[in-house]
């Protein structure tokens, strides 16, 4: 392609004859490629979202907490959380990053709650923990990262990584509010049995007769510990 007096000249190599454009020609070709690289861009960058990703964990969470990774179908997730395969895949790699993402989520919103940093450190922290800790809604009972214990086996890699530094959190933030009553025994031991504890709860949470039962035994419990 070259210039000369103000007018285009195009050589293809296909033809042996120029193809000459006068101005308003050639500003048409520039209109017209303009227009196909634009709608280029926007194929490759995809059509804009129209959720959140947290929005997407919000409604997600309740499905996995519900019927567990496993019986959770791609399905019911989009159902749930009204994006489609294409959406969902377009902000998460698989199902598998879905659920760790929906994990995270959870624990930091159990985290932002501060059950067991409030200050003065002590028992009553570690009896709210115990009564408030575990969740009693309908599709979200007891603890999503208990329940998802379950199913360890088959649960990626990272989630099996978020889970254990979960529970090593939850265990040093209990020994530190034992600590502050002085037992006359090894708090981190006493953490341990109390965290155990816990997770049994969450269980029976799922129970119909869970948080019924499960005051009187929290109640037992603390006599217990408040007497060390």
């Amino acid at each position: 392609m070259s210039t000369a007096s103000g007018r285009i000249v195009v050589r293809p190599q296909v033809m042996n004859r120029s193809v000459r454009y006068d101005d308003a020609g050639a500003a048409r070709i520039q209109e017209i490629l303009n227009y196909l690289v634009g709608y280029c861009i926007l194929f490759t960058m995809g059509r804009p979202k129209n959720f959140s990703r947290e929005e997407v964990l919000e409604k997600a969470m309740p499905v996995f907490w519900k019927h567990g990774f496993s019986d959770t179908s791609l399905q019911e997730l989009e159902r749930a959380t009204g994006v489609n395969k294409s959406g969902l895949y377009s902000e998460f790699r698989d199902k598998e990053d879905l659920f760790v993402a929906c994990l995270r989520h959870y624990l930091e919103g159990q985290e932002k709650r501060g059950l067991l940093t409030k200050e003065p450190l002590g028992w009553n922290n570690v009896e709210t923990f115990l009564k408030h800790g575990p969740l009693n809604k309908e599709a979200q009972k007891g603890c999503f990262s208990v329940n998802s214990m379950r199913e360890l086996a088959i649960l990626p890699d990272e989630a099996h990584v978020i889970v254990a530094e979960s529970r090593a959190m939850l265990q040093r933030l209990l020994a530190m509010n034992i600590a502050a009553e002085k037992p006359g025994m090894d708090p981190r031991l006493v953490a341990e049995m109390v965290l155990a504890f816990f997770s049994g709860l969450c269980i029976e949470r799922n129970l119909k007769s869970g948080r019924a039962s499960s005051t009187g035994k929290i109640g037992s419990l603390m006599k217990i510990l408040r007497s060390l």
